[in-house]
């Protein structure tokens, strides 16, 4: 009987393994969810954490910070008809990338009503405008800055500058969008890409966002990301997300 016995429950053993394995696949017929990232989207996570966490200068905390209300800009300075035609072009193509989170960028003619200051023209100018940049505009062809509520988290108003005397009209036009594109929660460059519109050499001209620049901007204005969000906090929220965009 002892023999039996062993003989027995092991083969019991195995055929509830079998029954187990057969209602396994037959609700998961597709096998394993596979969880692993392509390694160009654990790339642009990675570019995320380079360009949209922190600034460049100052002691500002690394984490991510938004716009969580509409972005109204009032233009200073010269009228430049080139740029005003790029200025339509990045706001559609911000627009586009931002509408998850349901605010929108446009040109108001209201002071008032405007968050955001753009001045086109002359370095000079734009310091009788706005005095504390003078110490930062002999080497910048163009500058953003930028105030966020310290509770929020959120951006409450912006300064942009872009010269239209020293730069070539190229460098100009990636100027502006640099620019108005890093107000928006990118304080920082990188030297990753030399495509990219936050190439951090002077040599990168990109008129253009690369797949990598519409990711990062589309991921930072998902809702799923909130601001606030240190490297640790928002790396899972970014895998969740990332095969949506690259």
């Amino acid at each position: 009987m002892k023999t039996i016995y062993r003989l027995q429950f092991p083969l019991l053993v195995l055929a509830i393994l079998l029954i187990m394995q057969a209602c396994s696949d037959s609700e998961n017929p597709a096998g394993p969810i596979d969880n692993e990232l392509s390694a160009e989207q654990e790339l642009a996570i990675t570019y995320f954490k380079e360009v949209a966490l922190g600034f460049e200068f100052g002691n500002a905390s690394e984490i991510t910070r938004k716009w969580d209300d509409d972005v109204k800009i009032y233009l200073g300075g010269e009228r430049h008809e080139g740029l005003l035609q790029e200025l339509d072009a990045v706001i559609e193509d911000l627009n586009g990338l931002i509408a998850e989170a349901d605010i929108e960028i446009s040109i108001t003619p209201d002071t008032l009503e405007a968050n955001v200051y753009l001045f086109i023209g002359t370095a000079d100018d734009f310091v009788n405008v706005y005095p504390p940049a003078a110490s930062n505009i002999d080497q910048n062809f163009g500058l953003f800055y930028t105030w966020f509520s310290n509770v929020s988290n959120t951006f409450t108003r912006a300064y942009v500058f872009v010269d239209t005397v020293r730069p070539e009209p190229l460098n100009q036009r990636h100027l502006l969008r640099e620019e108005l594109t890093q107000i928006l929660g990118f304080g920082k460059d990188s030297p990753r890409f030399q495509d990219s519109i936050f190439q951090s050499r002077y040599s990168g001209v990109a008129v253009e966002y690369n797949p990598f620049d519409k990711a990062v901007i589309q991921m930072l204005y998902h809702p799923s990301v909130s601001p606030g969000l240190n490297r640790l906090q928002v790396d899972p929220l970014l895998r969740d997300i990332v095969a949506e965009f690259i």
